[in-house]
């Protein structure tokens, strides 16, 4: 008698595990995704601790963040700041070696650029199945946010 007990509790809390799990509401993306825009670094450069922009006397400035590995490759980007906002974020490297990696960044990096627009710091939410990627922008975006000497 004990064992019917335990077999149909067990039975009875599969079954409301099973029905209780939430899927994804969408469908997945059945088409090649476009890979991110990747850009040269330009004129930029540090010196000596002196960030040198491409803009043209506005005021505007263009920093390369550091290069962050990962495990799947290298991260980094470059901030481009105007009256002390962040007016544009170019990812110059991520994860690309394979079809699996630019899936995935090609639908985590303009979430991340568009969190960091946002935000106007590198305090960003991480996104969901990218998160070496999203380590990998977050830390390379510090370092970029650290040279142009905003706060992080």
């Amino acid at each position: 008698m004990r064992r019917i007990v335990v077999a149909v509790m067990a039975t009875l809390s599969a079954v409301t595990l099973v029905l209780g799990y939430r899927t994804s509401t969408s469908a997945p993306d059945t088409t090649t995704a476009a890979a991110p825009t990747v850009r040269s670094p330009g004129t930029t450069s540090t010196t000596g601790g002196t960030v040198t922009g491409s803009g043209s006397g506005s005021g505007s400035t263009t920093v390369p963040g550091d290069t962050a590995q990962t495990r799947y490759g290298p991260v980094q980007v470059q901030v481009s700041v105007s009256g002390g906002r962040i007016t544009a974020v170019d990812v110059l490297q991520y994860p690309d070696s394979s079809g699996t990696d630019r899936r995935i960044n090609s639908q985590a990096i303009p979430q991340l650029v568009d969190e960091t627009l946002g935000a106007q710091s590198s305090r960003i939410d991480m996104v969901s199945g990218a998160t070496y990627t999203s380590d990998g922008y977050v830390t390379s975006l510090q370092s970029a946010l650290d040279r142009a000497e905003l706060p992080s």
